[in-house]
């Protein structure tokens, strides 16, 4: 980490991020956790370092959870309590959005008027009391979706439930009232555009980052020993949530399908499955077990809980490829992890995977769900990996999370400029304007 450093003129100096229904505390890979919490992880602590405060209001899900957490110095976690704390379901979340309101007002009501200079959203429900917030506390709202209803609903998986109509106007709401909207990559920001009527002028491409530090190139090797495959091992991974939407059946039928057209392979072959039942996933656990028996192939599988950041590298450095078969994603940072670890990616050519990915250099994209095309894709990169692997480490060094702080803080102080201006207007002679920052790049 940098040395802490103070904002300048016109920077914020404390940030009210809100999670509702997931703690950045929470391991990625399980319940509702996933590459949301990496990233409010990722910028809080780099926002800290430079010396904005961050407070991080996210829902209790255990009444032994203390009220307030430092994550890191300079960012403070804090618990609402917002319903019951356990058993209940994200689709039940909206009707306890007004409690946690409540309790994220009054936080800020301790203090001086001014402590938060600014608040950012993350998902639809966060987005519903951000725009409260900020109403109340006349600052701007930053609103990063992370994922729409809509666009889920529009490439939905075989037997996965839809989004509820009411997301779908939560989302409207959120999208009209913030005063930045965050997207991942350009293809998000034409999704907020054409499905929300999202201004152009108030919507920003900002791509998520990795840790490349930690997320590098090692001894493969070591990391096979640690990860207890041997060294001619062909290892095909996914990491993720288990649930229809991230698709790790599509893996599994792609895997049956290598074996049968070369049984030779079947000595080597190790499909590694890291992560946890989630969302329509936790209505059948088991469902995935099932699949691998009912294919045959159960002998090669490995089922494992997700894992630690540190001993996830051991299993990106380990596996020839990385599988994310998404029927839809933002962005996709399973992808860009295992790159910069120096595995190259097969992905759906959906969403963000389609930026996460550079096809053909590190890795390959696939049109569609069907396992013969899964099939013949690995099978191009294993024919060729330590090409592509070459080519994965390049590409992942192309995203850092310093880059996208920097243009979060850009957005957060243009957004706050034009709230000075405008109070100036309301009532001049009473507020001072703020120096002036670049703004994160418009999408157009």
């Amino acid at each position: 980490m940098p040395a802490r450093r103070l904002p300048g003129p016109g920077l914020p100096r404390r940030v009210a991020t809100l999670s509702v229904h997931t703690s950045p505390l929470d391991q990625p890979g399980a319940g509702d956790a996933g590459g949301m919490n990496v990233y409010i992880v990722e910028v809080s602590r780099r926002l800290a370092a430079r010396g904005i405060a961050v407070d991080v209001f996210t829902r209790a899900t255990s009444s032994d959870l203390p009220p307030v957490v430092e994550m890191v110095p300079g960012v403070t976690v804090r618990h609402v309590s917002a319903g019951p704390f356990e058993d209940l379901g994200k689709e039940e979340l909206p009707a306890q959005l007004c409690a946690f309101t409540a309790a994220v007002l009054r936080e800020e009501a301790q203090h001086e008027p001014g402590h938060y200079d600014v608040v950012h959203s993350h998902y639809w429900l966060s987005g519903q009391v951000g725009w409260l917030a900020r109403d109340r506390w006349s600052v701007p709202l930053i609103h990063t979706a992370h994922t729409l209803a809509k666009v889920k609903n529009a490439a939905l998986a075989e037997g996965d439930r839809p989004e509820p109509r009411a997301r779908v106007i939560g989302e409207q709401q959120v999208v009209a009232e913030a005063d930045r909207l965050v997207a991942n990559t350009e293809e998000e920001a034409r999704q907020l555009r054409v499905h929300y009527g999202a201004d152009p002028e108030r919507t920003l491409v900002v791509p998520p980052g990795v840790d490349l530090d930690r997320f590098a190139p090692g001894d493969r090797a070591a990391a096979r020993r640690a990860v207890g495959v041997a060294d001619d091992a062909v290892v095909l991974l996914f990491v993720g949530r288990i649930q229809p939407l991230k698709a790790p059946d599509v893996l599994l039928d792609a895997a049956a399908r290598m074996l049968d057209d070369d049984p030779g392979l079947r000595d080597r072959l190790r499909v590694h499955v890291i992560g946890a039942p989630s969302g329509t996933g936790l209505a059948a656990p088991r469902q995935l077990e099932d699949r691998a028996a009912a294919l045959g192939i159960a002998d090669v599988v490995r089922f494992l809980p997700p894992q630690p950041p540190d001993r996830l590298t051991d299993h990106y450095r380990a596996a020839d490829v990385t599988v994310v078969p998404s029927h839809s994603e933002s962005f996709g940072l399973v992808a860009l992890e295992a790159q910069a670890c120096r595995t190259p990616v097969v992905a759906a050519a959906v969403g963000g995977l389609r930026t996460a990915v550079r096809d053909g250099v590190s890795g390959v994209l696939v049109d569609g769900h069907d396992p013969a095309g899964y099939a013949a894709a690995l099978r191009s990169v294993l024919g060729r990996r330590e090409l592509l692997a070459a080519g994965a480490r390049r590409h992942a060094a192309r995203f850092s999370w310093d880059r996208t702080v920097d243009a979060l803080v850009e957005a957060y102080a243009s957004a706050g400029n034009e709230f000075a201006r405008a109070a100036l207007r309301l009532r001049p002679g009473r507020i001072g304007p703020l120096r002036a920052v670049p703004g994160a790049q418009v999408a157009r």
